[in-house]
This record gives C-alpha cells, structure tokens and sequence, in this order.
C-alpha cells in the first residue's frame, strides 16, 4: 500500500462537491487571462497588495490596485453589489489575496481568487501591463 492509498480516496459525490466548492472561491491565470483577452471579463480584477509605485511598474492587464487594507463598505459601494471581484496578490508564498477575499466575502461580495497571483501569471508566459494610472484610488 501506497501513501496514495493509505486514505481511500472520496466517494465520487464527495470529490464533486469539494471541486465544485473549490471552483466557487478559486480561479487560475489561464481562465482569467482567456477572459481579458477574448473580451470577456464579467468580473473586476483587483491587484491587492503593494505600493503604487510597484502596481504601476508590473501588473495584470486591466487590473485595479486596492489594496486589501483600503477595502470598506463605503469604498466597495462604487461597484454594483452583483460584481464579483477576482484578487490576486504576488503568488503562492503571499496571502493578501485571501486577506483580500475574506475581507470583501465579510462586506457581502462575490469573490474568487486568482491562484498563483503575478508568479503563475509569469510562469504561464503572460504579458503584464506597466506605466498606468489604473487605479481607482
């Protein structure tokens, strides 16, 4: 026996409910990046963590900076209460996209995460945007 079969792996209506959870608060660059690219971003996409000047240097294309430190009711109220807000942060080795994500589930908002932030976003051989003012600070 394997340390693979050591547990008996889920039944196939657990494993389909434990994906699908997944799905509703996850989402990867391959999935985003299609939707930039083919015109079909139906969610706003929020670079959470860093300075201005770090957001401006490197970034996803049409992403705003906000910071997960400046997200309240009031400032949140700018979009529709319907809009679901893609965070992504640096990668793997940074949470401030699940302080991001809690934060705006708390305020009542749809939410996903972008898994991998700005390291998968590299490692998948997508072009970053620079020298913007795309920001709704």
């Amino acid at each position: 026996m394997s340390y693979v079969t050591d547990i008996p792996a889920a039944s196939p209506e657990e494993a389909a409910s434990h994906f699908q959870h997944r799905l509703s608060v996850e989402t990867d660059c391959a999935d985003v990046h299609h939707a930039i690219t083919n015109n079909e971003q139906d969610f706003v996409l929020l670079h959470v963590v860093g300075s201005p000047q770090a957001f401006a240097r490197r970034h996803l294309p049409g992403a705003l900076h906000l910071p997960h430190s400046m997200m309240t009711a009031e400032y949140m109220a700018r979009w529709p209460a319907d809009t679901l807000f893609v965070v992504y942060c640096a990668g793997p080795h940074c949470n401030g996209a699940d302080r991001a994500a809690l934060k705006l589930a708390r305020l009542g908002l749809a939410v996903k995460i972008m898994i991998g932030g700005i390291t998968g976003w590299e490692d998948e051989g997508y072009t970053f945007a620079s020298n913007t003012t795309e920001t709704p600070h």
